[in-house]
């Protein structure tokens, strides 16, 4: 299976990873900085984050930088929705950032399928790694 997304590259880069797929997501509060683990216990470190819509925290863009400066940050983040919020710690982290792709598309994506984000708004789910 291979699925081409479309959404607004938001922050610069490319990168290539397994995905962790979540519905919402908060920095704080759902990931731990320090472990780079979500409270269901999967790691973001080196994965693509992929959610729907944020959860908000205004504690959340300190917690994506922490995770950068603990060697966890996530390769990427894709969403279909962003807030200001999670902008801020992707520019601060320098994690590469897509947002504004479509729901349906991003629900086919589950956790362990290899996401590519290609630097110009562009998503490549290449299906799963195994």
């Amino acid at each position: 299976m291979t699925l081409e997304l479309k959404g607004r590259q938001l922050v610069p880069g490319r990168a290539l990873g397994e995905a962790v797929f979540t519905e919402a997501l908060s920095f704080y509060g759902d990931v731990d900085p320090n472990t780079g683990l979500l409270r269901d216990g999967r790691s973001v470190a080196g994965k693509v984050v992929v959610a729907l819509r944020p959860r908000g925290s205004t504690v959340g863009s300190y917690v994506i930088y922490a995770l950068r400066a603990n060697g966890l940050a996530p390769a990427a983040i894709v969403m279909s929705r962003v807030d200001p919020i999670i902008v801020a710690g992707c520019v601060l982290a320098s994690i590469p950032l897509v947002s504004e792709v479509p729901e349906d598309g991003l629900r086919s994506v589950k956790d362990g399928d290899l996401v590519e984000v290609l630097g110009d708004g562009r998503v490549v789910v290449h299906g799963h790694k195994y």
